[in-house]
């Protein structure tokens, strides 16, 4: 089974800058995030979405609040088949933390079949290819983050300017 683990700030909706999301009002998709989920699934199944949130730790907001986040983001962008979530801080060195693989065998548990070697993940950070990368996923860079692009190249096997492009390419 191939699977498409997605990081979901930067690449499904819009990144809050020093922020987090953190009621269902407060989340926007990213253009064309409906579409290329729909072109994706031609390619993926299931498709998973892996997230780091630490404003759950902070205390900026509760698991509730998380949950009706994700249900919006289920509802908006249909074919996300799981959200799997870390909402420890960065300082607690969380196993299920990317860049951490806790949350990759996770999902290779509850979906028997996935194959993580055969699996990509999707991100705009270096955490999330070292993520891609740790778990042996193919890992797609998407977002103007060139530093990672630039400084350690390893981590990319490909880069678009959004999802969307990605999915076009297939």
């Amino acid at each position: 089974m191939k699977a498409l683990f997605l990081d979901r700030d930067g690449v499904l909706n819009v990144l809050r800058r020093n922020d987090y999301v953190k009621s269902p009002d407060e989340l926007v998709l990213l253009p064309g995030t409906a579409e290329a989920l729909a072109l994706l699934r031609l390619h993926y199944s299931p498709i998973l979405v892996v997230t780091n949130q630490q404003g759950i730790g902070k205390g900026l907001m509760t698991e509730k609040d998380l949950s009706d986040v994700h249900s919006k983001l289920q509802h908006a962008a249909k074919g996300i088949d799981a959200i799997y979530y870390c909402p420890e801080l960065e300082s607690a060195h969380s196993f299920r933390r990317k860049p951490n693989i806790g949350m990759a065998l996770q999902a290779r548990r509850e979906w028997p079949g996935l194959r993580l070697k055969d699996s990509v993940m999707v991100g705009d950070s270096r955490t999330d290819m070292l993520f891609g990368k740790r778990a042996g996923m193919k890992t797609v860079l998407v977002g103007d983050n060139s530093d990672v692009w630039h400084d350690e190249p390893q981590l990319v096997d490909l880069r678009y300017p959004t999802l969307l492009d990605f999915a076009r390419s297939l």
